[in-house]
């Protein structure tokens, strides 16, 4: 099976920080300024952090988890390392056998 390639374009508009949270640019705030208020230019300059759904929608073109300004971190799930991912296989092997459940055909 191929491997997912992350949108190359979508990658060189915005940055991620290292809690997951989208920052980009706002559109129309680079030239033609003459004409624009003061206010809007402010406004294009402020909160520079993508929405919740629009960072669902980038998370499909990049292939990872993403979070947008209004959710909490605990959100993205890490994935485990393999040591946390065994003991974790282990104990629910043990809550199994204590239910009495069996894995596998019956013999």
């Amino acid at each position: 099976m191929p491997k997912n390639k992350s949108h190359k374009s979508s990658l060189k508009r915005i940055s991620l920080t290292a809690t997951g949270l989208v920052r980009h640019r706002r559109a129309g705030g680079k030239h033609l300024r003459s004409h624009k208020s003061s206010k809007r230019l402010r406004r294009l300059r402020t909160d520079k952090t993508m929405s919740n759904p629009e960072a669902k929608r980038l998370e499909k073109l990049l292939f990872r988890r993403l979070r947008g300004r209004d959710q909490a971190r605990a959100v993205l799930k890490r994935s485990p390392n393999p040591a946390e991912r065994k003991k974790a296989q282990a104990e629910k092997r043990a809550e199994r056998a204590k239910l009495g459940l069996t894995i596998g055909p019956k013999s």
